[in-house]
Order: C-alpha cells, then sequence, then structure tokens
C-alpha cells in the first residue's frame, strides 16, 4: 500500500461501519487511528471522516447523478472510499493531484483494483464539475427538524448551517502551570496563531488546523482541547475557595480538571456510571498533574448510597445526558443513531438526577444544570418542570455572555462566538 493510501483506506473503513453498520464514529476512529503511525495521516483520515459525515447526502446526490447504475450493497466500502475522495477536493480542499491518486491507490488497497478505474472517472468529474452544493438539513431525521423548527422557528435553518460546519479548534489553558498569555506567546513561537474570547479567562481559539501532538506542552498538561461553551461551565458555577464539588456525569473529565485548575484545594467528587469512562477522567486528571486531588467513582449519581457520606455539598454539576443536538458538528454520526424514542428515556434521566441531587446540596448551595442540546423539553422546559415541584430552589441568572435567555437558564447555539450548542441553569437552595 502506498504511503497516501493508508489514510484513505482507513477512513473508507470507518465511514463503511459507520454509515451501512450503525457503528459509532468514535469508536472506529479508536480502531482505526492507531493502524497509522504517522500524526499527520491520523489527522487526514479524522478529518475526511467528518467532512463526509456533516453532509452525507450531498456526496450520495453526486454519486446516483453519476453513476447510472447503483451500487450495491457489496460495494459499500467502494462507496465510502468515493465519499471520501469527494470529501478531499471540497470541502476539505486537498491538491487534486494528490488526492485522486491516493484515493485510486486506496481502492486497489482494498482489494478493489478492478474499479479503480471507476473511482478515477469519479473523482476527475468531481474535479471538473465541482460536487452539488448540499442541503445542510437533508440528513438530518424529520422529527429532529420539526423540534427545532417548533423551538427555534428564527433560528433553525442557522442552526442547520452551522452544525453542517467545521468547528473552529479551542484550548484551555492550565492556569496552575502558566497564565493565557504565556501560553499564547508559546504558541505563536511555534506558528500557532490563536484569538482571545474576552469572557473566557483561560481559553484560546486557534486559527487553523492544528494536531494536538503539535501543541507545546500537551503531554505535560499545559493545555487541554474543550470547546467555549464547555469551559464557562466554571464560570456559570462560580465556586467558593475549597468547596465541596459533586462532578454528577464526569467523564471525560474536562470540567473536573478545569474546576481543579482554577482552584486545587476543591473537595471534588467525580462520578461516572460506566467504570471505562471513569478512566478517561482518571487519565485526563493524571495528564494534568490533578490526580491527587479527586475521588473518582464509578456510581449512578442518583443512588446517593453508592457514593455520598451525607456531608452537604457546596456545589453540584449536573452535566446531564442529553441528545448531544448542539455538538454535531463535533458528533456528526448523532443523526443516524438519534431516535425519537430516545428522548422520553433520557428527560426521564435527567429529572430523575435533578430531584435525587438536589437534597445532597447544603443550603444556600448551587447547582448548575448543563446540557449540549438545543431542545427546550431537555432545557428550558426541564428546569422549569423542577423549579415548579422544588419549592426550596430558585434560579439565579446568568449574564448574556452565556447565550440567550432561555426560560430559567441560558442557551448558546450552535456556531454563536464559535462556540457549540449548551445549555445552563445555575439553581440556588434556600433551605
Amino acid at each position: 500500500m502506498s504511503t497516501g493510501a493508508a489514510p484513505r483506506v482507513a477512513a473508507a473503513r470507518v465511514l463503511d461501519a459507520v454509515l451501512h453498520r450503525g457503528r459509532s464514529l468514535k469508536a472506529e476512529l479508536a480502531a482505526q487511528l492507531p493502524t497509522l503511525p504517522d500524526p499527520r495521516d491520523r489527522a487526514l483520515a479524522e478529518a475526511i471522516c467528518f467532512a463526509v459525515l456533516r453532509q452525507p447526502m450531498r456526496f450520495e446526490a453526486a454519486l446516483k447523478a453519476w453513476v447510472p447504475r447503483p451500487l450495491g450493497r457489496r460495494d459499500d466500502e467502494l462507496r465510502a472510499l468515493l465519499y471520501a475522495g469527494f470529501a478531499q477536493l471540497d470541502p476539505l480542499g486537498l491538491p487534486a493531484h494528490a488526492a485522486l491518486a491516493a484515493t485510486v491507490d486506496a481502492a486497489r488497497a482494498l482489494g478493489r483494483a478492478h474499479q479503480a478505474g471507476m473511482v478515477n472517472a469519479l473523482l476527475r468529474r468531481a474535479q471538473r464539475e465541482g460536487l452539488p452544493p448540499g442541503d445542510p438539513a437533508a440528513h438530518w431525521p424529520h422529527w429532529l427538524r420539526a423540534r427545532l423548527q417548533q423551538d427555534w422557528p428564527q433560528e433553525h435553518a442557522a442552526i442547520l448551517e452551522a452544525s453542517a460546519q467545521t468547528p473552529p479548534l479551542w484550548l484551555r489553558v492550565n492556569r496552575l502551570q502558566q497564565s493565557r498569555d504565556a501560553y499564547r506567546r508559546r504558541l505563536l513561537e511555534a506558528g500557532i496563531e490563536t484569538q482571545v474570547d474576552a469572557a473566557a479567562a483561560d481559553a484560546l481559539r486557534v486559527e487553523g488546523s492544528v494536531a494536538v501532538a503539535q501543541l507545546p506542552g500537551f503531554a505535560d498538561g499545559a493545555v487541554s482541547v474543550q470547546d467555549l461553551s464547555a469551559q464557562r461551565v466554571a464560570d456559570a458555577l462560580a465556586l467558593p475557595p475549597g468547596a465541596r464539588v459533586l462532578d454528577a456525569c464526569a467523564a471525560p473529565g474536562g470540567k473536573s480538571a478545569h474546576l481543579l485548575e482554577r482552584d486545587p484545594a476543591l473537595r471534588l467528587t467525580a462520578l461516572d456510571v460506566d467504570a471505562r469512562r471513569l478512566d478517561r477522567v482518571r487519565d485526563t486528571l493524571a495528564r494534568l498533574r490533578l490526580d491527587a486531588q479527586a475521588r473518582l467513582r464509578a456510581a449512578d449519581a442518583a443512588h446517593l448510597d453508592a457514593w455520598w457520606d451525607g456531608t452537604p455539598l457546596d456545589a453540584v454539576l449536573i452535566d446531564a445526558p442529553c441528545s448531544a443536538t448542539g455538538i454535531v458538528r463535533r458528533q456528526p454520526d448523532v443523526l443516524l443513531h438519534r431516535r425519537e424514542t430516545d428522548l422520553a428515556p433520557l428527560l426521564a434521566t435527567q429529572a430523575r438526577l435533578l430531584d435525587a441531587l438536589w437534597p445532597t446540596l447544603a443550603p444556600g448551595g448551587v447547582l448548575l444544570y448543563a446540557t449540549c442540546s438545543i431542545l427546550q423539553a431537555e432545557n428550558a422546559a426541564q428546569v422549569d418542570a423542577f423549579l415548579a415541584r422544588t419549592p426550596d430552589a430558585r434560579a439565579e441568572a446568568l449574564d448574556d455572555s452565556f447565550g440567550r435567555a432561555s426560560g430559567a437558564g441560558r442557551q448558546r447555539l450552535p456556531g454563536e462566538h464559535g462556540a457549540d450548542g449548551f445549555f445552563y441553569a445555575r439553581l440556588r437552595r434556600l433551605r
């Protein structure tokens, strides 16, 4: 196999598994990327997969228009490779000659030498004629598009468009090691330009594409990759020094780590219902040299006997399981896997966590309810229902840097300030 073919083969295999066999993008990337020794190849394969999955119907339309006889199920892997080839030309904009040659080589490496000529012809046609522009709503399930239109009648078109775009890379500087300005200078010396966000004290937005391995000091915990919206959780909590805090759904650990970077004296308990996911929290904290600062426990947060010692908490963070509709641009396979029937169990889980964890707060304590959803049923309506049944709960206002007012909380929609879709509601226990 030629050097250039390897990342295209890996991308085709991932896309075939996700598009045709219902597999998880994250799991398939985890299986395929380690087969590529060069980090640049890993980055390319990943970029191809995301580019295809953000607008798969666009590439399907091109194939249907240009292939008189539709490809059958036996050609699923070839179809995935063709999508990967199209994506290299648009939207990734790779040099056409190299992209075409490497993709044709990948067809041979996949045992499709007899179809290499067709791959070459189709990619050359895409190069000459361009791909159809595509409809960013085409691969959204009908039920989900209907909910977006109902919840956000003025904004739903912008939500769909933003969700089809490549998101920027946001970094969170570890203030225990250096200031944001100091790390920004370090990046500039490495040829990496960034922008700051005035509302997020630890955030840097990277201009262009940069592999994580190229970030100075990443392995030593100097910096983490975390979207702007997720970083604002620490600001919304606004913890007092040394507070007793619960991160109820902690994996993969970015928010717990950020809270400890802000105050290593926090008495933090990080829970996750999945012990394997909790290992990711442990790894995150170890890289940042914060693993001694937190108590990690694999448990369902709503089962208090499994983790709570009865001592009241100063703060609880519920980054609740949700539809993930605010992060489609980062997890595009959400649209392939999410079903309308998923919503009722998610709503029930969110309500169960709110009700179960509220009594763990000390009087005057704060609960921050957050999701990466843009569905009002999971956000404003969920919090309003909780407030209605909880007499000693009061919502506290967050400013408009957290997004637009939505019920008792704040909602940021995908792409606003370059950030992911996210909801925040800050609730105070009165007695």
